[in-house]
């Protein structure tokens, strides 16, 4: 069984289904998982994606705000979801396919503007939810699982446009690498876009507030997808489709693709 699964921050699934379709006709993956849908799960333009062969839909929602979706062309079952750091709020939702691989979606806290938990409870949630994140995936060593969603992290030098000035920047300072990094760890998770294109700057995120994004090129690595340690063989042709930072009305996420043959 061959696949292609998606990730992309959509940054409102209601406002932004043009372009969610147009992902779907010109890419046609196999799965799609959306985070920051804001919406609740009733309110999702579910009937758009199913003319498409998108007849599958496992979702979490809350009205305004974060929101997860597994939108697919394959049989899929839902399979839970945790509320890590006790937040209540809709970032996670797991689905298990026919043969097996679970996929995990996550929508992992921004974390606020300033890193300290001290002054930001924000970014206090954000670790504590990466800690809780870790003790599970130690807990449960995850199988034929696939983790995938924006994570809200930009873990290498090269994830990054400048890691000198980013270094005190949220999504990028030392402390959350190592907590992002302890629960890959944890999990024996393979980063699967960084084992097919290893080497120079990648950013899958660019700002709203550049007067032109693609020109400053100023982005981050904030959307990923990693494989437990028993199917990271399976993984390949990784790519991300900057093209969709440029559409109209576009979230600031650009989405971000691996094929799996299982």
């Amino acid at each position: 069984m061959s696949f292609t699964l998606a990730t992309w921050n959509i940054n409102s699934v209601r406002l932004r289904e043009p372009i969610v379709l147009k992902l779907l006709q010109e890419e046609a993956p196999d799965i799609l998982c959306l985070q920051e849908c804001k919406s609740p799960v009733e309110k999702i333009p579910f009937e758009g994606f199913a003319a498409l062969g998108y007849t599958h839909m496992i979702a979490r929602g809350q009205k305004g705000y974060n929101g997860v979706a597994i939108l697919s062309k394959l049989p899929i079952r839902d399979v839970g979801d945790k509320d890590f750091a006790l937040l209540g709020h809709a970032r996670h939702v797991a689905g298990a396919l026919e043969n097996g691989v679970v996929i995990h979606n996550f929508y992992v806290p921004a974390g606020g503007d300033v890193p300290d938990r001290e002054v930001n409870v924000k970014f206090g949630q954000k670790l504590d939810y990466l800690t809780e994140m870790r003790d599970w995936f130690r807990a449960e060593r995850p199988q034929k699982s696939i983790l995938v969603g924006d994570l809200n992290i930009a873990p290498r030098e090269d994830d990054v446009w400048s890691h000198k000035q980013l270094l005190k920047v949220v999504s990028h300072t030392p402390v959350e690498v190592e907590h992002l990094n302890n629960a890959q760890e944890a999990g024996g998770w393979t980063d699967v876009t960084r084992a097919d294109i290893p080497d120079g700057q990648l950013y899958s995120w660019w700002s709203y507030r550049a007067k032109d994004w693609d020109a400053a090129d100023k982005g981050r690595r904030l959307d990923h997808i990693w494989a437990s340690d028993d199917i990271k063989s399976a993984a390949h042709s990784s790519r991300i489709i900057r093209a969709a930072r440029g559409w109209e009305k576009p979230s600031d996420h650009a989405p971000v693709f691996a094929t799996f043959d299982l």
